[in-house]
């Protein structure tokens, strides 16, 4: 009786299909080196302490391919370094003040964006764009709730100047992010299905 080989569940799956802990060590480090570069592409938004940076695409694409337990230690690694002194946080900041400061929530957002879209990779979500779309959406909404929350708690303003500081600037390049997560991550399966087979 033959057996069909299971098909991975998350692309790290895919790609690594023998990984052992040095390996999800090495990808795990190589990812919060993705989002210290991701993070320098940081726009300043005039009145808002919180820059347009390409943070939030390094997370969907860390979490949507890493599954839920290596992206949160992925996300949680970059945050420990970065907390240690490293400058890895958009414009080169780094510190533990960053992680309390009025941007805090979004860095927190992050790692419970990473578990969300780990477990929706682990149910194929990011292989087919009809999924991969609201998947990115969830993960998007995951971070700024939080974000918004400290955002406010932190900066002690009301509510119509953190929305305006701290979401209306984002909604285009947000967006372009999401599509671009959720045409990249089905296109990569679709690549690798086709070695598969």
């Amino acid at each position: 009786m033959t057996t069909l080989p299971i098909a991975p569940l998350t692309l790290r799956a895919a790609l690594f299909p023998r990984a052992n802990s040095l390996t999800n060590s090495l990808l795990a480090l190589g990812g919060a080196g993705f989002l210290a570069i991701m993070a320098q592409i940081a726009i300043p938004v005039p009145g808002s302490p919180v820059p347009v940076t390409g943070q939030t695409l390094g997370v969907l694409l860390i979490g949507a391919s890493y599954g839920p337990a290596l992206s949160i230690s992925t996300v949680a690694l970059y945050l420990a370094i970065g907390a240690a002194g490293a400058p890895i946080f958009s414009n080169g900041g780094s510190g533990f003040a960053k992680l309390v400061g009025p941007t805090g929530g979004y860095l927190a957002g992050m790692v419970l964006t990473a578990l969300v879209l780990g477990y929706l990779a682990n149910k194929k979500w990011d292989a087919r764009f009809r999924t991969a779309l609201p998947a990115m959406l969830i993960g998007e909404v995951l971070t700024f709730i939080p974000g918004l929350i400290w955002l406010q708690h932190a900066t002690g303003k009301d509510w119509s100047w953190t929305v305006s500081a701290g979401f209306t600037p984002f909604i285009l390049g947000e967006a372009i992010k999401i599509s671009l997560a959720a045409v990249t991550l089905p296109t990569i399966w679709k690549v690798v299905d086709k070695r598969r087979s």
